[in-house]
């Protein structure tokens, strides 16, 4: 995907935050709402890897080079249902399950948008409706294509 291109110079603690981040946004998805600071510690504290709030935001922001312990990244992994290759590997490759939920969420902000575009224009005139769902549909389809 065009929007994960990677900078050859990013350091792996960034491009780890990126990775993290992404399965953060992906959760979400889920319909649960946002994952908490304390569900992903409690969860790394029955899989035997214990996570500081500190730690946590480290790994989120990419500071610190703590973030890369393998077997806490191992844990995350199945925590999130990736390969824990995903976050191990320094490769920026999405496997397919990431791949797959980013073309959903993609999808459901997009339906978020035009709902909220309804409700906001409901009062403009059929034509011109008309006229702006051509535009978004176009924009849509460009974006499509260069994915």
């Amino acid at each position: 995907m065009a929007d994960d291109a990677v900078e050859p110079s990013e350091p792996p603690q960034a491009r780890l935050a990126r990775k993290i981040n992404l399965l953060l946004d992906l959760y979400e998805t889920r319909g649960t709402g946002p994952l908490s600071y304390r569900e992903v510690s409690e969860a790394m504290a029955q899989y035997g890897t214990p996570l500081s709030r500190s730690r946590w935001a480290y790994m989120r922001s990419g500071d610190s080079s703590l973030a890369m312990d393998q077997d806490l990244l191992q844990n995350l992994a199945t925590f999130f249902g990736v390969d824990r290759r995903y976050l191990l590997d320094d490769s920026t490759e999405l496997p397919e399950l990431v791949e797959a939920q980013l073309k959903l969420l993609k999808s459901m902000r997009e339906a978020r948008v035009r709902n909220f575009a309804a409700r906001q224009l409901q009062d403009l005139s059929p034509e011109t409706l008309s006229r702006l769902r051509d535009v978004i549909d176009t924009h849509v389809r460009s974006d499509d294509e260069e994915s």
